[in-house]
């Protein structure tokens, strides 16, 4: 995963070293990160994450640092002058609250660890704090929109904040082709633990994908293995109905929140015409990103691999009816 905030914080404190946890809580404006986004720093000054893009971690760590003396959370606003927003790539400013807690007595360990468990699994869970009284829970139930929405934020109440761990996002890549090539990197910058599938060995060599996590698999048998969920997008490369179609009836057996597969719409006519005599009626077919990608007039595999990333972020931040 590119950055586990909540288990960087454990194994930290597990190691002995005093840390803190801060959370953006709110955003007013043009604020730099999203409600929910974190920073872990240690007692040495060391962090990993941001808060605001560089506009105020500087203060954060200083606050972090008396919080972790005083054994208290503490609640920070800043706003984000336009001059700071400018350095950091926005238009204007804004204003941002931050929850700093630290590990071991404001968050308890076991609850961080209970937090990190969830996450590994893949579970979605929430982490509620009233910031009037101070108490803390996880929540595994309740809060269905907000998984839905992979919104945090305060309740009504104006003092319950619910932080959203929902699964890391993935994607699957059925097919080690130059397109996934320039895919995978793309994938990973923006939040997403890439995995290519392709049981062909001369592509899906580590010459050609260096670091990357290749299943040598038949495509069905790597899907079930590695599994598909609400968190999980599903890219087929191949061109090769006998390595695409397997992956792809798991895929419209799945909660998967983006199917997309290479082909021109003759080809892709060919596949719906599979896919109903295999008994798949035209809602679970009409759920396909076929031709995949956003239509940008792409050429060559770095501009489809730009044009398919675009289209599962759009799936995943606006619906698929967008």
């Amino acid at each position: 995963m590119l950055h586990d905030i909540p288990r960087i914080a454990l194994d930290w404190h597990r190691a002995g070293r005093g840390v803190a946890l801060a959370t953006v809580t709110q955003t007013w404006g043009s604020a730099p990160r999203r409600v929910g986004a974190q920073l872990v720093i240690a007692d040495d000054g060391e962090m990993q994450g941001s808060v605001s893009g560089g506009c105020v971690e500087g203060a954060v760590v200083v606050e972090a640092l008396d919080a972790l003396d005083a054994g208290a959370a503490r609640m920070l606003e800043y706003g984000v002058s336009d001059d700071d927003a400018f350095a950091v790539g926005l238009a204007c400013g804004g204003t941002i609250r931050i929850l700093v807690e630290p590990v071991g007595s404001a968050l308890p360990e076991d609850m961080l660890s209970d937090l990190v468990a969830h996450r590994a699994a893949r579970r979605p869970v929430a982490y509620v704090v009233d910031t009037a009284s101070g108490a803390r829970r996880i929540d595994t139930a309740g809060h269905a929109a907000r998984f839905r929405s992979d919104r945090s934020g305060f309740e009504e109440d104006g003092t319950t904040f619910v932080a959203i761990h929902n699964p890391p996002l993935r994607l699957l890549v059925v097919g080690a082709v130059h397109i996934a090539q320039a895919l995978l990197p793309m994938a990973r910058a923006t939040g997403f633990d890439p995995v290519v599938i392709d049981p062909r060995p001369a592509f899906g060599s580590p010459a050609r994908f260096p670091g990357e996590t290749v299943l040598d698999d038949w495509p069905d048998a790597a899907v079930d293995a590695a599994g598909l969920d609400a968190r999980t997008a599903l890219v087929l490369l191949t061109h090769d109905p006998k390595l695409d179609d397997p992956a792809l009836i798991r895929g419209l057996t799945s909660d998967a929140f983006y199917i997309g597969a290479l082909g021109s719409t003759r080809t892709h006519a060919k596949r719906v015409a599979r896919l109903t005599e295999a008994g798949f009626d035209a809602g679970a077919i009409g759920r396909i990103r076929a031709p995949v990608g956003l239509d940008i007039g792409a050429a060559g595999p770095e501009e489809i691999a730009v044009s398919i990333m675009a289209q599962i972020l759009q799936d995943l931040r606006k619906g698929p009816a967008s």
